[in-house]
């Protein structure tokens, strides 16, 4: 991959990891692992770059902010199986290291260690404000919840117009190195409201364009000529609806 890039990111901490024992660290890390494992198989290998991180995981995706956008999603749901687990989600520039496993992946820094095949050339990491943004935005999150930052947001609505209505504000928040983060939590319902709002304008702007045609007919015509051209209409609708039913019972009696 390019020496920099703009892609999405997905962090996945794992709450208060560093102040656990031990035995739970080990356990709470191949929990995360399989998580990870399972929720980035519907993205392509090339596309997605896998980073371990002192307090969780960061996932590079580097074309399809609604697939990291899912990945998130899935993600979370592990919490119901006892991992204390948050998501930030950021779109903003990485670029390759030489750092290999590096421990600065979370909230205090924005390096992160690669692993597996995922994670380009043997012995590199990743580093960039994309993903320190991400691990920012993460630590503003308890579980199971998901912020996105207001880049994130935008790059969801360039790639996939109208997902992003999903995404509604949850506030600005200050990090410890005074930055500030326009931040957006999911809300299913939006999407299906701004939909609804999409519907009745279209039927508003139907129903203003026939009552303008209407008016240009009557302006036309002169209003009692219209009026009696729509009885005339009605008439003969009601008229062939007479002789349509009086068919029907013909054919039923024989």
């Amino acid at each position: 991959m390019p020496a920099s890039v703009f892609a999405s990111v997905v962090f996945l901490k794992v709450q208060e990891f560093a102040r656990r024992p031990v035995s739970e660290q080990a356990r709470l890390r191949a929990q995360l692992e399989a998580v990870v494992a399972i929720t980035t198989a519907d993205i392509e290998p090339a596309g997605r770059i896998v980073l371990d991180a002192s307090d969780g995981a960061a996932i590079v995706v580097l074309r399809d902010p609604a697939g990291a956008l899912r990945l998130a999603q899935r993600a979370l749901t592990a919490v119901a199986a006892g991992l204390p687990l948050s998501a930030g989600l950021n779109h903003g520039a990485v670029q390759l290291t030489n750092g290999g496993k590096g421990n600065n992946a979370g909230g205090k820094g924005n390096n992160a260690g690669g692993r597996g095949n995922n994670a380009g050339r043997s012995g590199e990491g990743m580093a960039g404000d994309g993903i320190a943004v991400a691990a920012s935005v993460a630590e503003f999150a308890t579980p199971p919840r998901l912020l996105a930052s207001r880049a994130f947001r935008d790059a969801l609505a360039d790639s996939a117009p109208g997902l992003e209505a999903s995404l509604v504000p949850a506030g600005t928040l200050t990090d410890p190195g005074l930055r500030a983060h326009e931040l957006f939590r999911p809300d299913p319902g939006a999407a299906r409201r701004r939909a609804w709002r999409y519907t009745a304008a279209g039927t508003a702007a139907v129903v203003a364009l026939l009552g303008a045609s209407v008016a240009v007919r009557i302006s036309q015509e002169g209003q009692e000529a219209f009026m009696e051209a729509m009885a005339a209409k009605y008439r003969t609708t009601a008229a062939q609806g007479q002789n349509y039913w009086r068919s029907l019972v013909q054919r039923v009696r024989y």
